[in-house]
């Protein structure tokens, strides 16, 4: 994951260099988590289904408003308002947050949508849809680890740090579902201007 951290410390900077001029409220959220680094869209995932009580997928305005406040997010309520309008497409009152995450993650070319894919799979050893520290086993080297060589960390440590570079920072689960991954390197895809070089950082990074 080293070049990649690179890349995630790049993207976070120019985040942060782009939100000054930035006036457009829904680029603006966009911004704010890219600044988090690339589990920041995913974390906006997890405060909205928090308040989605009833697993409805769906969101009123105050919850809306109460899901970014508690995530961190800094925008004028007029801004809030502005979102809110903007994907609550039928006018009922309530937008469907999946829907609206896959609008707030940076957009991405067919090539690299399926080569994140193509990576997931092949983590997925189980082919639950979820990658966790036993799916991690026989694909994943623990042995490259600088604390597992000095004996710092066992196998299971090294397996759940980097299970962690996919978690948001204040709510760990262990697990990485296929929509948290493609939130990860949708973040990471926007540090990287050229498709080819993003194609092939992926598959030097899970050799595929």
């Amino acid at each position: 994951m080293a070049s990649v951290s690179q890349l995630e410390r790049d993207m976070m900077a120019k985040a942060q260099r782009q939100y000054p001029q930035c006036q457009d409220p829904v680029e603006k959220l966009r911004l704010q988590c890219l600044a988090r680094g690339a589990s920041g869209i995913k974390g906006l995932g997890r405060a909205f289904r928090i308040m989605d009580d009833n697993r409805s997928s769906t969101l009123d305005l105050e919850e809306f408003s109460k899901g970014l406040q508690n995530f961190g997010i800094s925008l004028q309520p007029s801004e809030v308002l502005d979102i809110f309008h903007q994907f609550d497409t039928n006018g009922n009152g309530t937008i469907n947050f999946d829907e609206f995450l896959n609008s707030i993650r940076p957009p991405m070319s067919n090539a690299r949508r399926q080569v994140i894919l193509d990576a997931f799979k092949k983590m997925d050893r189980t082919g639950d849809g979820v990658i966790t520290i036993e799916d991690l086993k026989g694909v994943y080297n623990p042995k490259f680890h600088q604390k597992y060589r000095n004996g710092e960390w066992n196998e299971r440590q090294v397996f759940q740090n980097f299970l962690d570079n996919f978690d948001s920072p204040n709510n760990k689960d262990g697990q990485v579902t296929e929509e948290e991954f493609l939130n990860y390197y949708s973040g990471v895809s926007a540090s990287i201007d050229s498709d080819a070089y993003f194609v092939v950082m992926m598959k030097n990074e899970w050799k595929i």
